[in-house]
């Protein structure tokens, strides 16, 4: 049987392109991520015009709507043997990025029709967190819910990460939050109809300094406490999990099997189809402008689209949820901080487990693609809402990973890109009521580990918001804390 292929790259028929149309993906950004166009070698350089072409004719969208995907660095297929040759100046910031994304996303893509007037619940972002949140009110058989996303699913943070899920953490409600996470997203296929892919080929943290062990350590012991089956590793046991690794500077390794790794995109859309079947109003490229407010309660949300009535408002909006809490008169402590990313060439599957330098904030797995798909922090990274790609954070990463990995020397690298953690001064989440305007919650502050929680953070919510049963979860984490000096300190943060 022939078939009529747009992106031989990736093997994405025509067929393939209308049948994301079918499914509702209508934009190009999300019909690259249902299809995998232009997420090959190419990069989109041979595809995405023929790709705009048909969403042309199948009138997918306005021809304005039409628009090409963010382009990612680098130009062309680079190894990273050259990028980890090139000079970083380490004693400087990072400054620019490329590209320098939109904040607004084009008005041509926004639905046509105004919002719902009203509803129960309003939850501002349509990343997983605000999904996870709707599709579990929806199973308490609270469906009167609209969730407003500014652009498309997986636009933000969401949509970004490198989809790993860990149980290995620095405070019993994190480990107990992963646990069942995990657990959740084990039997998400069967819940929700959709793979996510998890593949639990274990987490492999990794020490540099003596303070660092400790922690693992430490960390290791808490974690046996709990059920989860973290061991620490002599290099030669570590090195028999990861061949090939060189473990430099290694001084103590910890690993626990039963961490892994999932695909994000599915993970959303598994969610967002969910909500949809159930009755929810999920409304992407609508941006929420303001709130109405009266008596110590938020009466509306304003919207470009309009103005919804409710009684209870969820900000579940990562690193931007400091800006949406400004327009409520609400200040947060929150600091946006970007983090970078990348993905190589696919290779023959070889990585079992993700492995991490707890120090540095050196990441990488791979993906069930083949893909090396890794990142790391920097230390001098200012706060901001940055999205752009540098050639510093490949040129470090590139040395990180070749110093750890010396065989992925000649390996090429297909694109980056930049998402932006949500970072608290204690690491921790910021849930529960906001003083001082009790119907508006708060679901941020997750310091990029909200995508591996939601599943077990918004189960616990929704049964909190349906109920009114007491939780210590919504008290122990909130917004309160910060004025009451009640930190909860997280300390297992990769980067």
């Amino acid at each position: 049987m022939s078939k009529a292929l747009v992106c031989s790259c990736e093997d994405v028929t025509v067929e393939d392109i209308r049948h994301a149309v079918a499914k509702g993906f209508r934009d190009v950004e999300s019909v690259k991520r249902f299809t995998g166009f232009g997420t090959g070698v190419c990069q989109g350089k041979s595809c995405l015009s023929a790709v705009a072409a048909l969403l042309a004719k199948e009138k997918a969208q306005k021809p304005e709507g039409i628009v090409p995907f963010t382009p990612r660095p680098p130009l062309y297929p680079t190894e990273l043997s050259l990028l980890a040759s090139l000079p970083v100046d380490e004693s400087k910031p990072p400054v620019g990025g490329v590209p320098q994304e939109l904040d607004t996303f084009p008005a041509t893509l926004r639905p046509e029709g105004a919002v719902p007037t009203r509803a129960r619940v309003v939850i501002v972002g349509g990343g997983v967190l605000g999904l996870a949140l709707a599709y579990n009110l929806s199973l308490r058989g609270e469906t009167d819910v609209v969730v407003l996303e500014r652009g498309y699913l997986c636009a933000g943070a969401s949509g970004r990460n490198g989809g790993g899920v860990r149980m290995q953490w620095g405070t019993a409600a994190n480990i107990e939050l992963a646990k069942r996470s995990i657990e959740l997203m084990g039997r998400f296929a069967r819940d929700l109809g959709i793979n996510v892919w998890l593949r639990q080929g274990g987490y492999l943290f990794m020490a540099k300094t003596k303070a660092v062990a400790e922690r693992l350590e430490r960390n290791a012991a808490l974690h046996n406490k709990h059920g989860v089956p973290t061991r620490m590793l002599t290099l030669d046991e570590a090195r028999d999990v990861v061949p090939g690794l060189s473990l430099k500077d290694a001084q103590a390794v910890s690993y626990n099997p039963e961490d892994g790794v999932i695909f994000p995109w599915p993970f959303l859309w598994g969610y967002a189809n969910a909500c949809r079947k159930a009755g929810i109003k999920v409304e992407t490229y609508t941006r929420v402008t303001g709130f109405e407010l009266s008596g110590g309660l938020v009466r509306k949300v304003k919207t470009d689209r309009g103005d919804i009535s409710c009684d209870t408002v969820v900000v579940a909006t990562g690193a931007w949820s400091p800006e949406v809490a400004k327009l409520a008169g609400v200040s947060l402590p929150n600091e946006p901080h970007r983090h970078e990313i990348l993905s190589t060439e696919p290779l023959k599957p070889f990585l079992g487990p993700l492995v991490s330098v707890l120090d540095s904030g050196l990441y990488f797995s791979q993906s069930m693609r083949g893909e090396i798909v890794g990142g790391m922090g920097d230390p001098l990274e200012p706060a901001g809402l940055n999205m752009g790609s540098t050639l510093r954070f490949v040129s470090r990463f590139a040395r990180a990973l070749t110093e750890q990995l010396p065989n992925l020397g000649h390996v090429k690298v297909l694109r980056q890109w930049a998402g932006c953690y949500d970072v608290t001064p204690d690491n921790s989440p910021i849930l529960g009521r906001t003083p001082g305007l009790e119907n508006l919650l708060q679901l941020s502050g997750f310091v990029g580990h909200g995508f591996m929680m939601a599943p077990a953070v918004a189960e616990r919510m929704a049964q909190w918001m349906t109920t009114g049963a007491s939780d210590e979860l919504f008290t122990r984490f909130n917004l309160r804390r910060f004025h009451e000096g009640k930190l909860e300190r997280e300390d297992m943060i990769i980067g």
